[in-house]
């Protein structure tokens, strides 16, 4: 009979706590980049946000990029082929001050500018006052998505892991907004639902974690809180990496095969994967040790 290769040991015994400030350190560092590239660098917000025109069209022969862009320089507009055969465009012509009339017209001036030749698979037209309800819908979205789960957290276990598990998650999303901010991907709805889908991931390490801590707490009542986390983190360390790498190949079949509308969210997904192993297996124990007092048995 062959014997099972283990690519990962079942517990690593590494005195994961003795560096409990360090991670907090990098954290706090990474946090601080990426708040001041959100402040220098605005995310680059799609349509379903900024309002305007996107267009898809798809030309005779291969398109020819510089000469639409020439054609339609007076409107300002962001082209790129998409597919391998280069007859498919997308068009995206930014709202400005226009308002949804103005921006109908626009429209109707640039398929005149096209042709007849071109084949419109899709458009789609977001007015200013959708961009922005959009905007305020999808802040707060995320926003309680990120209380409520710490209310459940707080609910299943004690309130020190409620903040550290909210922490951990403010501490995902921010880093995962300030690599969109840097990369320049597009931030549309697609976008958006990956950072709620990063939250939910993010949390289910966590929760596996804490619910070690809780269990080895009444297990080991002899031993310090970091021998405790030390454990926990020993115990489910296999767990973690081993889920964290099968789902990051998953997500990146979807970024290489999946096309240019999920390329936003494969992106956030694969780096939020990364980001959030981290968070979850050391900054959130480690925040724990700062209300050591409230674990002494």
């Amino acid at each position: 009979m062959f014997k099972l290769i283990k690519l990962f040991p079942s517990e690593i015994h590494f005195n994961a706590m003795k560096y409990s400030k360090l991670f907090i350190s990098i954290a706090g560092v990474f946090l601080t980049l990426s708040i001041f590239t959100l402040a220098t660098k605005p995310l680059n917000y799609g349509i379903d946000f900024s309002g305007g025109v996107l267009m898809e069209i798809k030309t005779p022969t291969t398109a020819n990029i510089e000469q639409i862009r020439k054609d339609l320089k007076v409107f300002s507009p962001e082209i790129q082929s998409q597919g391998d055969t280069g007859d498919i465009v997308s068009i995206r012509l930014p709202q400005g001050n226009k308002n949804e009339n103005e921006i109908s017209t626009m429209l109707n001036k640039v398929k005149s500018i096209l042709g007849d030749k071109v084949e419109y698979r899709n458009t789609q037209i977001v007015g200013p006052k959708v961009g922005a309800d959009l905007i305020r819908s999808g802040t707060l979205a995320v926003i309680l998505s990120l209380i409520i789960i710490s209310i459940y957290i707080w609910a299943r276990f004690e309130l020190p892991f409620a903040i550290g598990a909210g922490l951990s998650l403010i501490h995902d999303i921010i880093l995962a907004m300030g690599m969109l901010a840097l990369t320049g991907i597009e931030f549309n709805l697609t976008t958006l639902a990956s950072l709620l889908t990063l939250a939910g991931y993010s949390i289910n390490d966590t929760v596996v974690i804490y619910d070690h801590v809780r269990t080895n707490l009444k297990a080991y009542k002899n031993k310090s809180l970091k021998e405790v986390i030390n454990i926990s983190i020993d115990t489910t360390f296999s767990r973690t990496v081993l889920t964290s790498i099968t789902t990051a190949f998953a997500v990146l079949a979807i970024f290489i095969f999946g096309g240019e509308v999920l390329h936003g969210f494969s992106a956030v997904m694969l780096f939020g994967i990364f980001v959030g192993t981290y968070s979850s297996m050391l900054l959130s124990t480690s925040t724990l040790l700062l209300f050591e007092k409230k674990f002494k048995r």
